[in-house]
């Protein structure tokens, strides 16, 4: 059975929930959401820093954290800025890094909008009990 995650994320209006857990898995998706539900259109490294901070508040929120990932798929609009997100994903992530994909796609369901990420972790115990 599928177990919505609480986060402190705002709604957006989107059928669809920030994170969920089944089978010992959380399933978790996010892109540069403000705290308003607005979204960050500035440069790449401002985008994936908010991304990535989405993520990390999403995992506490299910009583886990960022060394559960197993594995990143990162979307992006622009191969020129794979590096910059790299920088900021080191500022989150550390070796033994996650399994990770980067796909370089033609645009983000936003205007503006430069970067989304799916994210699979690892439950911790007793979550859904």
């Amino acid at each position: 059975m599928t177990q919505i995650i609480k986060t402190h994320l705002p709604e957006i209006g989107q059928p669809f929930s920030w994170a969920t857990h089944a089978s010992g898995v959380i399933y978790t998706a996010h892109g540069p959401i403000r705290a308003d539900g607005s979204i960050d259109i500035g440069p790449i490294e401002n985008q994936a820093r908010l991304t990535f901070q989405n993520l990390k508040l999403t995992l506490e929120a299910a009583g886990a954290s960022l060394k559960d990932v197993a594995q990143v798929l990162i979307y992006l609009i622009d191969v020129e800025e794979v590096r910059t997100v790299d920088s900021v994903y080191r500022e989150f992530f550390e070796e033994p890094y996650p399994n990770r994909s980067t796909v370089i796609a033609k645009g983000l369901v936003v205007p503006g909008m430069k970067i989304e990420i799916v994210v699979y972790a690892s439950a911790p115990a007793g979550l859904g009990s």
